[in-house]
């Protein structure tokens, strides 16, 4: 048997269908800023650091909402997220529920950020000639650490 549609039937099955596939969308794909909105970012930096105004510059371009706090007490920062004395970068961000203490690269950040892996920080220590937001080249791999508390610091990535 073959149903044949009137045009105003036939106009009201297809926008009918057409609504249906426009919420498919809508729900499969996301809508609002809630389905395309960026990774938030906390930067803490000494007010006379500009290397760390580089960084915060690098992490939005690669997709980051940074905003960035000058603060005279980086230390009691870092210690409160549990970066380790001696592996303190010049900067320190809280993305989500981690602390990213130096010039980290994106790839390293993005590698925690998917694993989710149960530390409370990483850290590039110092500020190596090459890494994001330093400039030159790199002289030799980057060594990014993790820190957990009551564990002595692991490497976690080499960049």
């Amino acid at each position: 048997m073959t149903i044949k549609l009137n045009k105003p039937r036939k106009l009201a099955a297809f926008g009918t269908a057409a609504a249906a596939l426009a919420v498919f969308a809508a729900v499969s794909l996301g809508s609002g800023p809630a389905a395309v909105s960026a990774q938030e970012v906390k930067l803490y930096k000494d007010p006379s650091c500009g290397c760390c105004e580089v960084h915060g510059e690098y992490l939005r371009e690669h997709g980051f909402d940074v905003e960035i706090i000058p603060t005279h007490d980086l230390s009691g920062i870092n210690r409160k997220a549990g970066v380790a004395k001696g592996l303190q970068g010049c900067h320190t961000a809280l993305i989500g529920d981690y602390a990213v203490s130096g010039h980290v690269p994106v790839s390293v950040i993005e590698k925690m950020l998917a694993e989710k892996p149960d530390i409370a920080a990483i850290s590039l220590p110092g500020m190596p000639q090459g890494s994001p937001g330093m400039g030159g080249g790199k002289q030799e791999p980057l060594a990014v650490y993790s820190m957990k508390s009551g564990s002595a610091p692991q490497v976690y990535a080499i960049d």
